[in-house]
């Protein structure tokens, strides 16, 4: 399938197919990852398609997509692999008393006893896949350092088995939300990407993708309204998901417009915290009130 995205046009044509819409930089990295086979590393605020890039990316290549979800305290047991220990220990206590130790012990470390995590599955997979390591900035510096062998030689070393290396080299995507620095060691080992919040006019393409029966000029005044509340100081901006999720709910409540009585029962679609609530409600509120919202595009 990589063959066949020859070019940055038919990567950025092929990810519009799966449903992405991907600016030219965005484009690029695919392009160099699908054809190098480097890792690529995106940063960006939360919400703005870094997840969505790799999912797109696996249904534009065909792959099978394997997500490692990070979190604080994410440790080698649960990305790379564990033994099962339960099935060791009831072949030991089955075959200890007649087989000799040494052979049960060769047994009990073989694959039939491995239970894979994500790192080990993408290695290990006869198919090529697409790895996503999502949210690598809530690990710490150590859990990066257990990543380089995978990223550099896209190896595994099991002490009990030896190297497993990759039947075929997957295309893994990192994603960061900024919030701490990433150690050199793992940037200089990926490509990096950028991603931001689109303009108005990429994410009202965005929105129309994924509601064509909305309106224009509805589709148009939902975006505006999104960035405006972006710009505001909140705990939480809206995410492009969540504008597309809000664009699909005013289709199904059958809203012609956005006034100040409809944002108030649908902006929780958009807006997650209570303190939020009251500032939208209130700055954006007043301006949909006094018709400020796409005058100057009905001008």
């Amino acid at each position: 399938m990589a063959e066949e995205l020859a070019t940055i046009a038919e990567v950025r044509s092929a990810l519009a197919e799966a449903g992405y819409l991907a600016d030219e930089s965005a484009s690029l990295v695919s392009f160099l990852a699908v054809r190098l086979g480097k890792p690529v590393l995106v940063e960006g605020p939360a919400g703005v398609g870094k997840t969505e890039l790799a999912k797109a990316l696996a249904r534009a290549t065909g792959r099978k997509l394997i997500r490692l979800q990070c979190y604080e305290g994410l440790d080698e047991a649960k990305a790379l692999y564990e033994w099962n220990y339960r099935k060791q220990l009831l072949r030991i206590q089955v075959e200890a008393s007649e087989a000799g130790w040494e052979r049960v012990q060769e047994d009990i470390f073989s694959e039939d006893f491995l239970l894979t995590r994500p790192l080990l599955e993408a290695i290990a997979h006869p198919e090529p896949v697409v790895l996503l390591i999502d949210e690598i900035d809530k690990t710490d510096q150590e859990f990066e350092a257990m990543l380089l062998e995978v990223l550099s030689d896209f190896q595994v070393s099991i002490p009990e088995l030896g190297v497993v290396e990759a039947k075929s080299r997957p295309l893994v995507l990192l994603t960061s939300n900024n919030s701490r620095e990433l150690t050199e060691a793992l940037k200089r080992r990926c490509l990096y990407l950028w991603l931001d919040y689109p303009d108005v006019e990429r994410e009202l393409e965005i929105v129309r993708l994924h509601s064509p029966e909305l309106p224009e000029e509805l589709a148009r005044k939902l975006v505006e309204i999104v960035h405006m509340v972006r710009s505001l100081d909140l705990k939480k901006p809206p995410s492009i998901a969540e504008s597309v999720d809000w664009a699909r709910a005013l289709l199904l409540l059958g809203a012609d417009d956005i006034d100040r009585s409809v944002l108030e029962r649908t902006m929780s679609i958009i807006v997650k915290h209570r303190s939020d609530l009251e500032v939208v409600a209130d700055r954006v509120g007043v301006k949909l009130t006094d018709g400020l919202v796409g005058r100057q595009q009905a001008g």
